[in-house]
């Protein structure tokens, strides 16, 4: 089932990339993250551990990000995964199913929030249902008191917005 996954997700990847009509505003979230990603994407191989790390989650995750509600991620870079030891080659067996989903959705929050409204808030509630602070700026605090700073903002999809951040968001010790 997940080498069947991984043929889909590049498939997009070079779908997407490839074809000159494809705008990211008719993209879901997740197919933006794959076209960012892939060779020749704006952001090249930085969302290697996310990608990965989607794919070995609950499949709810993958389907809620692919679906047609609202949503806003924060979306870890490579670097920040690798702050926890977390590879695309590892974090499938790293963090067992449950934790690897929980942690996924601490990233998610519903609604589509451009820069302008994350940095103006005081808290975000998650979709995993625990509150970040973002404190009215660009660093967001988790709920172990960790930091993580927004590196790239306002990346449209058709079902939300994504933002880039420096460091995994934690809703508990895993």
């Amino acid at each position: 089932m997940r080498s069947i996954l991984w043929v889909f997700v590049l498939s997009l990847a070079f779908a997407f990339t490839l074809s000159p009509s494809a705008k990211a505003d008719h993209l879901n979230i997740v197919e933006t993250a794959i076209a960012a990603n892939a060779p020749g994407g704006a952001y090249e191989g930085q969302f290697d551990t996310l990608i990965a790390a989607v794919l070995a989650a609950d499949p709810a995750v993958l389907q809620t990000l692919s679906g047609n509600g609202k949503f806003t991620v924060f979306a870890p870079t490579d670097d920040a995964f690798a702050d926890l030891g977390l590879t695309p080659e590892n974090v499938e067996t790293a963090l067992d199913q449950e934790t690897l989903t929980q942690i996924l959705l601490y990233h998610v929050a519903r609604g589509n929030r451009l820069a302008a409204d994350v940095t103006t808030s005081k808290q975000i509630r998650s979709l995993q249902g625990s509150f970040f602070y973002p404190n009215n700026s660009a660093t967001i605090t988790d709920a172990l008191g960790r930091q993580s700073n927004i590196i790239v903002t306002d990346v449209l999809a058709s079902n939300g917005v994504i933002h880039a951040i420096d460091a995994v968001l934690l809703p508990f010790a895993p």
